[in-house]
């Protein structure tokens, strides 16, 4: 067998595979095949790493066969033979086999790869209960032998993925071999196995790999004996799983008389740069870990060290790319997410006027969803407190781009939830301040727009002196991270509910209030929320025409829905712009062109090192996600921090 390997794939990535071949008990040749042809496989997709069950050169259940010579030396033969068959393949190779040592029979997962053993790493924890007695033909691999292939503490170094391995029970322990593996260094764990099924087991398997994976922060491939296997007493689903830092990136079917094999790329980047930031997984290695020998094999995906050698339109991506990932896509998790989302901003206000002693909020209510998700989340406190609503004091302030529609709808929401309200017209002010500054009123420029900010902010800040309130803040994360606020105007308030949600969350947050209210037979409220869902989002800061609203703010900055993307991949995952834009291909083809899509990441690039002034002394706030700028402790960075480093690369992205 001939392959090459090098494909079209970079960016920080390793292709994975986890295969489920058909067994035949104890006929070695019949397995043999089996397993070369799920490397066949492997190999016209190309896949860097492909994992097979535990003991699938002889299959699990082949009982007290495992005592005699010829079993264990047509399962010497078939590695021979594997290792022959694998030589011009670069691609590593991990399969279950027993492996006679010193006269101890092992219950091993075999690391193969150019055409050689790297490394046999024997079972450490072999179950002795009911249907298991693993003890009665195997020896545990602990402690680990002194040589340098032979071993539960190797790491197989392929560059910048470094893999370890467990076999089947040593995940189900208090602290399996692969959690001492991680702090060493791995970042991929493999996982040979044979599970049988029991009701309820798979949920908990899978419960299992998510949780190891996530608290490992490492890739977590596990491959698990199925069809073909004895079914005396037992029967083996076959299990094929790939996770990632507790997400389960794809899954096989169980049950399956047909072999099958999932392939996935796993982010090596991603799951390095969360290990670089996240300090107690590495004081944890210090404090709790004993040392590993590693056995070094490389690849040529990584012996360059530059993660981008290739250009993201040359990129074969296998790896799930989500288009909205502050927001979940399963309907169930969603209404899960924005209950308990709620009941963190309303907690944290709650705590902020019972500290300060102070029973009323001011809101700036302007008929748009970032206020309108203020709104709602003060009366959710106000509810929670048994205060009357009344004390909450909802100001609408119209201005010279104030539409009927945005007027209308701040009104009738705040009638139908039965808050204070109060009008406040801005224009004879702002026109007044207009002389004041000897501006013209008919130059529609940012001192136009800007003024009428801020003087809704005094207005705020002055009437809530007057009636012993808290001004409630409503930009939310989006806006925070493209600076879009008028500096001390929208930009500040008193407590802000909504400084760590982002806009693409924002829409669904005010849809799952809308739904409940229609629930609770509030109709009012939710057709309201509803038509504020509708409306284009807009500052409202410009003269409308014909009524309608003129000035929208994604013709403006851009669509949000790409800068929460950018966003999140930026903060959460330390990625650059060329691989933010990889990712950016695919989850938004189809809807943005590439150009597009370079415009607005540099849009964002460019707008976020240069509004870093406004997030410095930005207004108190409850953290929600994963991903928050607060300067106080999630995102720390200097006003005067250069952009050129990353401006440079979104110069260079879709140039041949």
């Amino acid at each position: 067998m001939e392959y090459n390997n090098k494909t079209k794939r970079s960016f920080g990535y390793l292709r994975v595979a986890a295969a489920v071949p058909r067994v035949n008990v104890a006929d070695v040749d019949s397995n043999l095949k089996s397993i070369l042809e799920m490397v066949h496989k492997a190999c016209e997709q190309h896949v860097d790493l492909l994992v097979l069950p535990e003991l699938a050169v002889t299959g699990y259940t082949c009982g007290d066969l495992f005592h005699n010579s010829e079993l264990l030396n047509a399962a010497q033969r078939a590695i021979g033979t594997l290792c022959e068959e694998t030589a011009n393949i670069n691609m590593a190779v991990v399969v279950g086999a027993p492996v006679l040592r010193d006269g101890r029979l092992y219950n091993c997962a075999v690391f193969i790869h150019d055409g050689e053993v790297k490394g046999y790493v024997p079972k450490t924890y072999l179950p002795c209960y009911k249907e298991f007695y693993e003890k009665r033909w195997f020896v545990s691999g602990y402690p680990a032998l002194e040589e340098d292939i032979f071993g539960n503490n190797l790491i197989f170094d392929m560059g910048k993925a470094r893999v370890a391995v467990e076999v089947c029970e040593d995940l189900w322990v208090p602290i399996p071999p692969s959690s001492n593996a991680a702090l060493q260094g791995a970042n991929v764990i493999v996982n040979l196995s044979a599970s049988n099924e029991l009701i309820g087991k798979h949920a908990n398997l899978v419960r299992l790999i998510q949780q190891q994976s996530k608290s490992c922060i490492a890739a977590y491939v596990y491959a698990s004996a199925g069809y073909g296997e004895s079914s005396t007493d037992l029967v083996f689903g076959g299990n094929a799983i790939i996770a990632e830092n507790g997400n389960i990136l794809c899954e096989g079917d169980r049950f399956s008389r047909e072999p099958q094999l999932q392939v996935m790329d796993i982010d090596i980047e991603a799951l390095d740069n969360e290990r670089r930031v996240n300090t107690s997984f590495n004081d944890n290695g210090d404090i709790a870990s004993e040392p590993c020998e590693t056995v070094f094999t490389q690849f040529d995906l990584y012996s360059n060290p530059e993660f981008y050698a290739i250009e993201p339109h040359d990129m074969e991506l296998l790896h799930p790319v989500k288009r909205f990932p502050f927001v979940p896509s399963d309907k169930d998790d969603l209404d899960s997410r924005c209950e308990e989302i709620i009941n963190i901003q309303s907690a944290g206000l709650m705590r902020r006027l019972e500290f300060t002693h102070i029973s009323r909020l001011v809101v700036g209510i302007s008929g748009g969803l970032d206020s309108t998700l203020a709104l709602l989340v003060a009366v959710e406190a106000f509810d929670k407190l048994g205060w009357d609503r009344s004390g909450i004091y909802g100001i609408t302030m119209p201005g010279f781009g104030t539409t009927d529609r945005t007027y209308n709808n701040a009104l009738e929401l705040m009638r139908s939830l039965g808050v204070t309200i109060k009008e406040i017209s801005i224009v004879p002010a702002v026109e007044q301040h207009f002389k004041d500054i000897e501006h013209d009123s008919t130059v529609h420029d940012v001192t136009y727009e800007n003024s009428q900010a801020r003087e809704r902010t005094q207005i705020l800040m002055d009437y809530s002196n007057k009636v012993n309130a808290l001004v409630l803040g409503t930009g939310d994360l989006s806006e925070l991270a493209l600076g879009w606020a008028t500096y001390n105007g929208d930009h500040m308030s008193m407590y802000n509910v909504n400084c760590s949600i982002p806009k693409t969350l924002v829409r669904h947050l005010v849809g799952w209030y809308a739904s409940k209210a229609q629930d609770r037979g509030e109709a009012t409220t939710a057709a309201t929320l509803r038509d504020v869902l509708d409306t284009p989002i807009s500052p409202e800061l410009t003269p409308a025409e014909n009524g309608e609203i003129k000035q929208k703010t994604e013709d403006l900055v851009g669509p949000y829905e790409l800068h929460d993307f950018f966003l999140y991949n930026m903060l959460r995952h330390n990625f650059g712009p060329k691989k933010i834009f990889l990712l950016a291909l695919k989850a938004f083809a189809g809807s943005y062109d590439d150009e597009t899509i370079k415009k607005w990441l540099t849009t964002f690039c460019r707008r976020f090192f240069n509004q870093q002034f406004k997030r410095s002394c930005s207004t108190d706030g409850p953290k929600v996600g994963s991903v928050s700028l607060s300067p106080r402790g999630d995102w720390r960075m200097p006003s005067d921090a250069s952009s050129a480093l990353w401006l440079k690369e979104c110069e260079q992205l879709n140039k041949k």
